[in-house]
């Protein structure tokens, strides 16, 4: 056996040991071609993954997603003041929580939306495993100080597939090169906060394609939460959101249980419309309000990614001491992947009348 082919096998062992201590259930699986010909430098990408982190403060913050999604939460990162600056207290002190931040927003359109990823028969398991490809490449993407403004101390994938097909990739290949950028996964993030929060029985309001992927199933049986139970629904389309929200209750009524929380795996669902619908169940003005409102548990809340993950990002920047501490605006940068004369993604820097021309007309 090779010293490389060595290297790898002791680096994966180690790698399994390392989450066995971090979680209580752990499935082991072997990581994508992609990452082990990177490991062994055939793609010249050893050392962007090397790197991968080592800029410390002064590195970027960056956003992968479709291209919407990742706009919505970046824009609202630019907007943030929840927090006081100085003292980390949630208090608003007119000052953008995330002052002197560079955020640059990978547009992944080549390859979104990832719901195509998810198919039915022999070819489905090759199409997620170029779903984990996209993930890892749009992480070298962002490192590689040759393909952006300044690489990156935090990656933000948006995408809920990715959470567990990709991530696992690329901390794999962190983990074998040494690299120690952060990796944040929308799924992660909420289910965390719901549990931290004293949710125990958990709904996601999803899309169909995602509900199949058993993606969020599998990242919450990673948690081991003996004391917590979870329900992924794609409620039938209605006309207005309300009446689909009153879809996933129906649907959920059959678990029997009561429900703590509902996360919405979505960048455009206003918590706002619900909340107003909420009030409307809790006035058991019907029957079937009434049967919904004893289903819903006293503390019942509503959970969305933007805000979810804006408020793991400030405490994880915090504690480690990971900010800029520059009295400046935030700055954004944009960049989208497009395909090559080869057939693979490439990354180039757009500019924001491209992005609002293409995607968002009410850029600000």
């Amino acid at each position: 056996m090779s010293k490389l082919k060595k290297f790898i096998l002791l680096g994966l062992a180690a790698l399994a040991v390392l989450a066995s201590c971090k979680r209580s259930v752990v499935t082991p699986r072997p990581t994508i071609p992609l990452v082990l010909n990177i490991l062994a430098d055939t793609t010249g990408l050893a050392r962007v993954a090397a790197e991968a982190g080592s800029c410390g403060a002064d590195g970027a913050i960056t956003i992968i997603g479709d291209p919407l999604d990742a706009l919505a939460l970046a824009h609202s990162f630019l907007s943030a003041d929840k927090m006081d600056n100085v003292d980390g207290r949630p208090v608003r002190d007119s000052l953008p929580d995330f002052a002197g931040e560079r955020f640059q927003v990978i547009l992944d359109d080549y390859n979104a939306p990832y719901e195509h990823f998810v198919g039915d028969g022999p070819e489905a398991r090759e199409q997620l495993d170029s779903l984990r490809e996209a993930a890892v490449r749009c992480a070298l993407f962002a490192w590689d100080s040759t393909k952006v403004h300044s690489p990156s101390k935090m990656l933000i994938y948006t995408s809920s597939l990715q959470a567990e097909y990709g991530l696992f990739d690329v901390d794999t290949l962190q983990q074998l090169s040494g690299g120690t950028s952060i990796l944040l996964s929308s799924a992660d993030i909420l289910l965390d906060q719901a549990h931290e929060a004293g949710a125990r029985n958990m709904a996601v309001w999803t899309t169909r394609n995602s509900k199949k992927s058993g993606a969020w199933e599998a990242v919450f049986a990673r948690k081991g939460w003996a004391d917590a139970s979870l329900s992924v629904l794609s409620p039938d389309p209605a006309l207005d959101v309300r009446t689909e929200f009153r879809n996933l209750l129906r649907q959920y009524r059959s678990t029997n249980r009561n429900l703590d929380v509902l996360i919405l795996d979505s960048y455009d669902l206003d918590p706002s419309y619900l909340s107003s619908e909420m009030m409307l169940i809790r006035q058991a003005g019907t029957e079937e309000d009434a049967s919904f409102d004893r289903m819903l548990s006293k503390n019942f809340h509503f959970l969305e990614p933007k805000a979810a993950i804006m408020q793991a990002t400030y405490r994880i920047l915090r504690e480690r001491r990971l900010f800029t501490h520059r009295i400046s605006r935030p700055l954004i940068q944009y960049y989208e992947t497009i395909e090559s004369a080869q057939g693979l993604p490439v990354l180039e820097e757009v500019t924001p009348s491209y992005v609002q021309l293409t995607y968002v007309p009410d850029l600000h």
